[in-house]
């Protein structure tokens, strides 16, 4: 577990051979888990959950960046919770869309990936927290970035990372839109770059130049 201002915290997946995206959450008078992960492997979350004090039971709304297994899968552990699930309505219609595939390939019950409400492009208010919505299509039609305005922290889901940015040839990915995508987050002020997977990027300078290294050197291959 990272902690990275007093009300935010990052637990980073580190494993070179099993793949998990990075989580995160907000301790905020409704705590707020970002991307909770795969279901199997969300015990790395439930330890750092723990080591605050906490369980799955204190956080009160999960946000997913977007519906790939890797994000979204260990929603299901909160089914017979007070916590509220939510992603952007473009991400669900891609799930249904892909309903038989997803079952007869993957033996996946999209029943699980259940969805509370959904979350829209805009300012959204969470008892008190202000957090930005953006909706930043690319890597899948539905994908949000979110920012937290008061610690300039940007979560990206699987848009952009250290160095990379998200791939395209997945079902729904776009390289045009990642493109328009990323140079919108761009402009944002960012002291904290918080991306689906690898290492966090702190201060202005750094996460400035990581967009600058991107547009540069990746855009010439989507």
């Amino acid at each position: 577990m990272l902690k990275l201002h007093d009300n935010l915290y990052a637990f980073i997946w580190e494993s070179m051979t099993v793949n998990n995206c990075n989580t995160y959450l907000i301790d905020g008078p409704t705590r707020v888990l970002i991307d909770p992960g795969h279901a199997h492997l969300f015990e790395h979350v439930l330890n750092g959950l723990g080591n605050l004090n906490l369980g799955i039971e204190d956080i009160g709304l999960v946000i997913c960046t977007h519906a790939h297994p890797d994000h979204i899968e260990a929603v299901k552990l909160f089914k017979n919770t007070p916590t509220l699930i939510s992603m952007h309505e473009e991400e669900w219609k891609l799930v249904k869309s892909m309903e038989k595939y997803l079952h007869a390939s993957l033996r996946v019950d999209i029943r699980s990936f259940f969805s509370d409400f959904f979350l829209q492009q805009g300012q959204c208010t969470i008892n008190g927290l202000e957090l930005n919505i953006i909706h930043t299509p690319g890597h899948s039609p539905g994908s949000i970035s979110l920012y937290l305005p008061e610690q300039k922290a940007l979560f990206t889901g699987d848009v952009i990372f250290k160095e990379a940015l998200g791939r395209t040839d997945l079902p729904g990915g776009n390289g045009k839109l990642l493109k328009e995508s990323i140079t919108r987050l761009s402009e944002l002020d960012v002291e904290f770059l918080l991306s689906g997977h690898g290492e966090v990027i702190s201060g202005s300078n750094a996460v400035r130049e990581n967009f600058d290294l991107v547009k540069r050197v990746w855009f010439n291959y989507i």
